[in-house]
């Protein structure tokens, strides 16, 4: 059994609790942009001896990004080459050497699971004391992040609007020519189908 849970508004800070099948996987995918950075955290309660959960992060090109096998818990950070989706599935499996259908059923498993993204994911209180940063130098560290980010999204966001219209422009030059050439053929044969009868009508002697 395996189900998917897609979402398309992505807040900066993603926490989520659902319930896992023990012999059956369930998937959450999301969108990053290139080099944010992207931090989880996950716990599985309620795992019986007899089975065992794994969990596999993955981007579209199918590069794993972090994996782990027997996972109760645990943290993963990454970043991404270039702005795509990447799955944070969760995988449960029986493990003590019995079919399911030989062995009484399971209960499903709650996981919870909470992602940050960007500003959101760094940890300011370990910076302020790798840096020595006083609080108020801590706080323009972070107006001067916020404000990086929001420019980066505007100029994505910049980029994907220059890039659909220039899809547009693209779509209507060719849908233009299209016309024209369907035009052209028509106009080709109707003048042929005229040229063609003229001949049949002639050649019966139907017309002079």
């Amino acid at each position: 059994m395996r189900g998917v849970v897609l979402l398309y508004i992505l807040p900066a800070v993603l926490s989520i609790s659902f319930k896992l099948p023990a012999d059956g996987s369930r998937c959450i995918k999301e969108e990053a942009h290139k080099d944010v950075l992207v931090v989880g955290e996950f716990t599985v309660e309620n795992i019986p001896s007899s089975h065992e959960v794994d969990i596999m992060v993955k981007d579209t090109k199918e590069q794993t990004l972090f994996s782990k096998e027997k996972a109760e818990t645990g943290k993963f950070a990454f970043t991404l080459d270039d702005y795509d989706m990447f799955s944070i599935c969760f995988h449960g499996k029986r493990v003590d050497g019995q079919g399911a259908g030989r062995s009484p059923p399971v209960d499903d498993l709650s996981v919870k699971l909470a992602v940050k993204r960007g500003i959101e994911a760094k940890s300011y209180n370990d910076l302020a004391k790798a840096e020595k940063l006083k609080p108020m130098e801590l706080e323009l560290k972070k107006l001067e992040d916020l404000a990086e980010a929001i420019v980066s999204d505007f100029a994505y966001m910049k980029s994907r609007e220059k890039l659909m219209r220039d899809t547009n422009e693209s779509t209507n030059s060719r849908v233009l020519w299209f016309s024209i050439f369907s035009m052209a053929v028509l106009l080709g044969l109707a003048l042929w189908q005229v040229f063609y009868l003229k001949r049949f009508f002639k050649a019966k002697k139907l017309i002079e």
